[in-house]
């Protein structure tokens, strides 16, 4: 079963992240990352970087992931 926690790591593991968060339900998950991979990019590039993290398990596993992605500048003015 695809736990929040799996996919957190699964980030974690693939790119560094100064906050990421991981909820759901085991149908539906949702992430908030927040990476300075991400300056200059656009939110689909931001988007694949992610699923470049999940590989295979995007097509498999993983039905549902919506997710909010933001520089840590970005993140640090939401807050």
């Amino acid at each position: 079963m695809v736990t929040p926690e799996s996919i957190r790591l699964n980030i974690e593991q693939g790119m560094a992240t100064e906050h990421l968060s991981v909820v759901g339900d085991g149908q539906h998950f949702e992430a908030v990352v927040v990476s300075e991979a991400f300056a200059g990019k656009s939110r689909v590039q931001r988007h694949q970087l992610v699923y470049q993290t999940l590989g295979d398990r995007m097509r498999a596993e993983i039905h549902a992931l919506s997710m909010k992605t933001f520089t840590p500048q970005e993140w640090q003015s939401q807050n």
